[in-house]
Protein backbone atom coordinates (compact mmCIF):
# COMPACT_ATOMS: atom_id res chain seq x y z
CA UNK A 1 0.00 0.00 0.00
CA UNK A 2 2.74 2.57 1.30
CA UNK A 3 4.37 2.36 -2.36
CA UNK A 4 0.88 2.85 -4.10
CA UNK A 5 0.84 6.06 -2.09
CA UNK A 6 3.91 6.80 -2.35
CA UNK A 7 3.40 6.44 -6.18
CA UNK A 8 0.37 8.70 -6.55
CA UNK A 9 2.52 11.48 -4.20
CA UNK A 10 5.17 11.49 -7.31
CA UNK A 11 2.24 11.55 -9.73
CA UNK A 12 0.24 14.84 -8.10
CA UNK A 13 3.31 16.20 -7.74
CA UNK A 14 4.62 15.97 -11.56
CA UNK A 15 1.51 15.42 -13.78
CA UNK A 16 -0.87 17.03 -12.04
CA UNK A 17 1.05 20.09 -10.69
CA UNK A 18 -1.33 20.64 -7.73
CA UNK A 19 -0.34 23.32 -5.46
CA UNK A 20 1.34 22.67 -2.03
CA UNK A 21 -1.88 23.16 0.01
CA UNK A 22 -3.78 20.48 -2.40
CA UNK A 23 -0.63 17.80 -1.83
CA UNK A 24 -0.67 18.11 1.80
CA UNK A 25 -4.39 17.64 2.36
CA UNK A 26 -4.42 14.49 -0.51
CA UNK A 27 -1.66 13.02 1.91
CA UNK A 28 -3.48 13.28 5.36
CA UNK A 29 -6.95 12.34 3.66
CA UNK A 30 -5.19 9.15 1.91
CA UNK A 31 -2.93 8.18 5.23
CA UNK A 32 -6.29 8.41 7.19
CA UNK A 33 -8.36 6.17 4.31
CA UNK A 34 -5.38 3.57 4.47
CA UNK A 35 -5.69 3.47 8.24
CA UNK A 36 -9.57 2.60 8.03
CA UNK A 37 -8.96 -0.11 5.33
CA UNK A 38 -6.03 -1.75 7.54
CA UNK A 39 -8.76 -1.95 10.73
CA UNK A 40 -10.98 -3.49 8.63
CA UNK A 41 -8.07 -6.00 7.57
CA UNK A 42 -8.76 -5.11 4.43
CA UNK A 43 -4.98 -5.16 2.53
CA UNK A 44 -5.24 -5.64 -1.00
CA UNK A 45 -5.87 -2.04 -2.77
CA UNK A 46 -8.20 -3.99 -5.11
CA UNK A 47 -10.59 -6.13 -2.97
CA UNK A 48 -11.91 -2.12 -2.05
CA UNK A 49 -15.52 -1.59 -2.89
CA UNK A 50 -17.84 1.28 -3.31
CA UNK A 51 -19.99 0.00 -0.52
CA UNK A 52 -17.05 0.65 2.24
CA UNK A 53 -16.45 4.02 0.83
CA UNK A 54 -19.59 4.80 1.21
CA UNK A 55 -19.53 3.46 4.73
CA UNK A 56 -16.66 5.11 5.53
CA UNK A 57 -17.30 8.69 4.32
CA UNK A 58 -20.79 7.72 6.38
CA UNK A 59 -18.49 7.01 9.61
CA UNK A 60 -16.64 10.61 8.54
CA UNK A 61 -20.29 12.73 8.29
CA UNK A 62 -21.37 11.10 11.80
CA UNK A 63 -18.40 12.48 13.53
CA UNK A 64 -19.19 15.89 12.89
CA UNK A 65 -16.85 16.37 9.04
CA UNK A 66 -18.25 19.34 7.22
CA UNK A 67 -19.72 18.91 3.51
CA UNK A 68 -16.48 20.77 2.27
CA UNK A 69 -14.56 18.21 4.36
CA UNK A 70 -16.46 15.18 3.09
CA UNK A 71 -15.99 16.89 -0.83
CA UNK A 72 -12.29 16.93 -0.14
CA UNK A 73 -12.25 13.45 1.27
CA UNK A 74 -13.97 11.80 -1.86
CA UNK A 75 -12.17 14.03 -4.02
CA UNK A 76 -8.55 12.49 -2.09
CA UNK A 77 -9.92 8.64 -2.79
CA UNK A 78 -11.20 9.32 -6.17
CA UNK A 79 -8.44 10.68 -7.68
CA UNK A 80 -6.29 7.91 -5.80
CA UNK A 81 -8.10 5.02 -7.44
CA UNK A 82 -7.88 6.96 -10.60
CA UNK A 83 -4.08 6.69 -10.44
CA UNK A 84 -4.48 2.94 -9.75
CA UNK A 85 -7.05 2.04 -12.55
CA UNK A 86 -4.30 4.56 -14.94
CA UNK A 87 -1.21 2.31 -13.79
CA UNK A 88 -3.41 -1.11 -14.13
CA UNK A 89 -3.55 -2.10 -10.59
CA UNK A 90 -7.07 -2.29 -10.40
CA UNK A 91 -9.43 -3.02 -13.15
CA UNK A 92 -12.53 -0.82 -12.35
CA UNK A 93 -12.63 2.76 -10.19
CA UNK A 94 -14.84 1.64 -7.08
CA UNK A 95 -14.65 5.10 -6.40
CA UNK A 96 -15.53 6.75 -9.68
CA UNK A 97 -19.20 7.30 -8.40
CA UNK A 98 -18.39 8.42 -5.25
CA UNK A 99 -19.35 12.00 -4.34
CA UNK A 100 -20.67 14.44 -1.58
CA UNK A 101 -23.69 16.17 -2.24
CA UNK A 102 -22.44 19.70 -1.43
CA UNK A 103 -23.55 22.00 1.50
CA UNK A 104 -25.18 25.05 0.70
CA UNK A 105 -22.41 27.90 1.36
CA UNK A 106 -22.30 31.03 2.77
CA UNK A 107 -21.53 34.28 0.44
CA UNK A 108 -17.91 35.65 1.82
CA UNK A 109 -18.13 39.13 3.19
CA UNK A 110 -16.34 42.16 1.37
CA UNK A 111 -15.12 45.35 2.99
CA UNK A 112 -16.54 48.45 1.64
CA UNK A 113 -14.69 51.19 0.02
CA UNK A 114 -14.71 53.10 3.15
CA UNK A 115 -12.99 49.62 5.43
CA UNK A 116 -10.44 49.31 2.63
CA UNK A 117 -9.21 52.66 3.53
CA UNK A 118 -9.59 52.71 6.80
CA UNK A 119 -7.40 49.42 6.92
CA UNK A 120 -4.69 50.77 4.44
CA UNK A 121 -4.49 53.34 7.02
CA UNK A 122 -3.50 51.50 9.88
CA UNK A 123 0.29 50.67 9.29
CA UNK A 124 2.39 53.78 10.02
CA UNK A 125 5.12 53.99 7.50
CA UNK A 126 8.32 54.84 10.18
CA UNK A 127 9.83 51.28 10.36
CA UNK A 128 10.22 48.06 8.42
CA UNK A 129 6.98 46.40 9.26
CA UNK A 130 4.89 49.43 8.39
CA UNK A 131 5.92 50.03 5.16
CA UNK A 132 6.10 46.25 4.57
CA UNK A 133 2.50 45.74 5.76
CA UNK A 134 1.09 48.65 3.85
CA UNK A 135 2.58 47.40 0.38
CA UNK A 136 1.48 43.83 1.16
CA UNK A 137 -2.23 44.90 2.06
CA UNK A 138 -2.27 47.64 -1.18
CA UNK A 139 -0.86 45.05 -3.16
CA UNK A 140 -3.29 42.49 -2.34
CA UNK A 141 -6.13 44.94 -3.03
CA UNK A 142 -5.19 45.66 -6.35
CA UNK A 143 -4.36 42.86 -7.94
CA UNK A 144 -6.67 40.36 -6.18
CA UNK A 145 -4.36 37.30 -6.27
CA UNK A 146 -3.92 34.73 -3.43
CA UNK A 147 -2.63 34.93 -0.31
CA UNK A 148 -0.30 31.88 -1.22
CA UNK A 149 0.73 33.86 -4.69
CA UNK A 150 1.31 37.02 -2.63
CA UNK A 151 3.64 35.15 -0.27
CA UNK A 152 5.23 33.12 -3.39
CA UNK A 153 6.15 36.52 -4.95
CA UNK A 154 9.74 37.54 -6.09
CA UNK A 155 11.10 40.54 -6.65
CA UNK A 156 11.59 39.17 -9.91
CA UNK A 157 7.67 38.97 -10.21
CA UNK A 158 6.51 42.54 -10.18
CA UNK A 159 7.49 45.59 -12.86
CA UNK A 160 7.31 48.67 -10.68
CA UNK A 161 7.83 50.80 -14.26
CA UNK A 162 4.76 49.35 -15.99
CA UNK A 163 3.00 48.72 -12.81
CA UNK A 164 2.28 44.91 -13.89
CA UNK A 165 2.69 41.69 -11.60
CA UNK A 166 3.48 38.48 -12.88
CA UNK A 167 1.50 35.69 -11.06
CA UNK A 168 3.19 32.40 -11.57
CA UNK A 169 1.66 29.45 -10.15
CA UNK A 170 1.08 25.39 -11.89
CA UNK A 171 -2.24 26.19 -13.17
CA UNK A 172 -1.69 29.42 -14.80
CA UNK A 173 0.82 32.15 -15.32
CA UNK A 174 -1.04 35.45 -15.83
CA UNK A 175 -0.01 38.64 -15.39
CA UNK A 176 -2.23 41.70 -13.30
CA UNK A 177 -2.11 45.56 -13.52
CA UNK A 178 -1.31 47.55 -10.62
CA UNK A 179 -2.77 50.91 -9.24
CA UNK A 180 -0.47 54.12 -8.93
CA UNK A 181 -0.93 53.63 -5.32
CA UNK A 182 -0.10 50.08 -4.66
CA UNK A 183 3.19 50.50 -6.92
CA UNK A 184 4.01 53.09 -5.01
CA UNK A 185 3.83 51.75 -1.64
CA UNK A 186 5.37 49.11 -2.87
CA UNK A 187 8.56 51.17 -4.45
CA UNK A 188 8.57 52.44 -0.74
CA UNK A 189 9.10 49.44 1.26
CA UNK A 190 11.56 48.12 -1.19
CA UNK A 191 13.66 51.47 -0.77
CA UNK A 192 13.29 52.29 2.68
CA UNK A 193 12.78 48.74 4.45
CA UNK A 194 13.82 45.63 2.59
CA UNK A 195 16.86 47.08 1.08
CA UNK A 196 18.35 48.46 5.15
CA UNK A 197 18.16 44.64 6.00
CA UNK A 198 21.06 42.83 7.03
CA UNK A 199 21.62 39.53 5.04
CA UNK A 200 19.14 39.77 2.38
CA UNK A 201 21.43 39.10 -0.28
CA UNK A 202 20.49 36.30 -2.35
CA UNK A 203 17.13 36.54 -0.73
CA UNK A 204 14.57 36.42 -4.11
CA UNK A 205 11.45 36.71 -2.14
CA UNK A 206 9.88 40.11 -2.30
CA UNK A 207 7.85 40.20 1.26
CA UNK A 208 10.35 38.99 4.04
CA UNK A 209 10.27 39.11 7.74
CA UNK A 210 12.71 40.60 9.59
CA UNK A 211 15.26 38.26 9.29
CA UNK A 212 15.25 38.65 6.00
CA UNK A 213 13.23 35.27 5.04
CA UNK A 214 10.21 35.19 3.07
CA UNK A 215 7.35 35.49 5.05
CA UNK A 216 4.59 32.57 5.91
CA UNK A 217 0.71 32.57 4.84
CA UNK A 218 0.37 32.65 8.86
CA UNK A 219 2.45 35.66 9.24
CA UNK A 220 0.42 37.48 7.07
CA UNK A 221 -2.94 35.99 8.23
CA UNK A 222 -1.80 37.55 11.72
CA UNK A 223 -0.95 40.84 10.07
CA UNK A 224 -4.57 41.25 8.43
CA UNK A 225 -6.49 40.32 11.71
CA UNK A 226 -4.22 42.74 14.06
CA UNK A 227 -4.78 45.24 11.34
CA UNK A 228 -8.73 44.96 11.27
CA UNK A 229 -9.13 44.74 15.19
CA UNK A 230 -6.84 48.23 15.09
CA UNK A 231 -9.02 49.70 12.07
CA UNK A 232 -12.42 48.30 14.05
CA UNK A 233 -13.90 46.29 11.66
CA UNK A 234 -16.41 44.25 12.92
CA UNK A 235 -16.71 41.55 10.07
CA UNK A 236 -15.27 38.52 9.71
CA UNK A 237 -11.85 38.84 8.16
CA UNK A 238 -9.88 36.00 6.58
CA UNK A 239 -6.78 35.99 4.39
CA UNK A 240 -9.44 35.78 1.02
CA UNK A 241 -11.47 38.95 1.91
CA UNK A 242 -9.43 41.51 0.41
CA UNK A 243 -9.32 39.00 -2.56
CA UNK A 244 -13.54 38.67 -2.68
CA UNK A 245 -13.61 42.47 -2.55
CA UNK A 246 -11.14 43.38 -5.31
CA UNK A 247 -13.50 41.28 -7.26
CA UNK A 248 -16.43 42.47 -5.60
CA UNK A 249 -15.72 46.45 -6.39
CA UNK A 250 -14.55 45.55 -10.14
CA UNK A 251 -18.02 43.95 -11.02
CA UNK A 252 -19.94 46.86 -9.06
CA UNK A 253 -17.85 49.46 -11.37
CA UNK A 254 -18.60 47.69 -14.69
CA UNK A 255 -16.06 45.25 -15.25
CA UNK A 256 -17.34 41.98 -17.71
CA UNK A 257 -16.84 38.60 -15.79
CA UNK A 258 -14.70 36.98 -18.18
CA UNK A 259 -12.10 39.87 -16.84
CA UNK A 260 -11.92 39.47 -13.65
CA UNK A 261 -11.42 35.52 -14.26
CA UNK A 262 -9.06 36.18 -15.67
CA UNK A 263 -7.03 38.36 -13.06
CA UNK A 264 -7.97 36.14 -10.54
CA UNK A 265 -7.10 33.29 -12.43
CA UNK A 266 -10.05 31.16 -12.46
CA UNK A 267 -9.93 28.15 -14.25
CA UNK A 268 -13.44 28.06 -14.41
CA UNK A 269 -15.99 30.65 -14.71
CA UNK A 270 -18.34 29.57 -12.35
CA UNK A 271 -16.00 30.22 -9.38
CA UNK A 272 -16.32 34.07 -10.58
CA UNK A 273 -20.16 34.11 -10.97
CA UNK A 274 -20.12 33.99 -6.94
CA UNK A 275 -19.34 38.06 -6.87
CA UNK A 276 -22.88 38.33 -9.18
CA UNK A 277 -24.62 36.84 -5.97
CA UNK A 278 -22.33 39.14 -3.93
CA UNK A 279 -23.12 42.22 -5.95
CA UNK A 280 -26.54 41.67 -6.48
CA UNK A 281 -27.14 41.01 -2.72
CA UNK A 282 -25.75 44.20 -1.91
CA UNK A 283 -26.94 46.26 -4.10
CA UNK A 284 -30.63 45.11 -2.86
CA UNK A 285 -29.42 46.14 0.78
CA UNK A 286 -28.16 49.54 -0.18
CA UNK A 287 -31.86 50.02 -2.55
CA UNK A 288 -33.98 48.70 0.74
CA UNK A 289 -31.98 50.68 3.09
CA UNK A 290 -32.19 54.20 0.86
CA UNK A 291 -35.17 54.22 -1.22
CA UNK A 292 -38.09 55.74 0.84
CA UNK A 293 -40.16 53.27 -0.62
CA UNK A 294 -38.24 50.40 -0.36
CA UNK A 295 -39.86 48.31 2.39
CA UNK A 296 -42.83 48.17 -0.11
CA UNK A 297 -40.57 47.03 -2.83
CA UNK A 298 -39.25 44.46 -0.57
CA UNK A 299 -42.25 42.93 1.06
CA UNK A 300 -43.38 42.36 -3.21
CA UNK A 301 -39.89 40.97 -4.37
CA UNK A 302 -40.17 38.59 -1.24
CA UNK A 303 -43.97 37.79 -2.31
CA UNK A 304 -42.80 37.34 -5.53
CA UNK A 305 -40.11 35.09 -5.08
CA UNK A 306 -41.78 32.23 -3.13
Amino acid sequence: MDNYLDGYSVYLRTQKSVSESTFQSYQRDLKQFVLYLQQLEIFDIAAVTVDELEIYLDMLRKKGRSGATLSRFAASIRGFFQYLYLRGVIEANPAASLHVQREKHCLPDILSSEEVDLLFAQPVCDDFKGYRDKAMLELLYATGIRVSELIALDTSDINLDIRVLFCRSPEKNRSVPIYKEAADSVTSYLKEARSALRDIRGEKALFVNASGKRLSRQGFWKIVKSYAQQAGIEKRITPHTLRHSFAAHLLENGADLKSIQEMLGHSDISSTQIYEQIVGNRCRSIYNKCHPKAAAFDHAWKKQAF
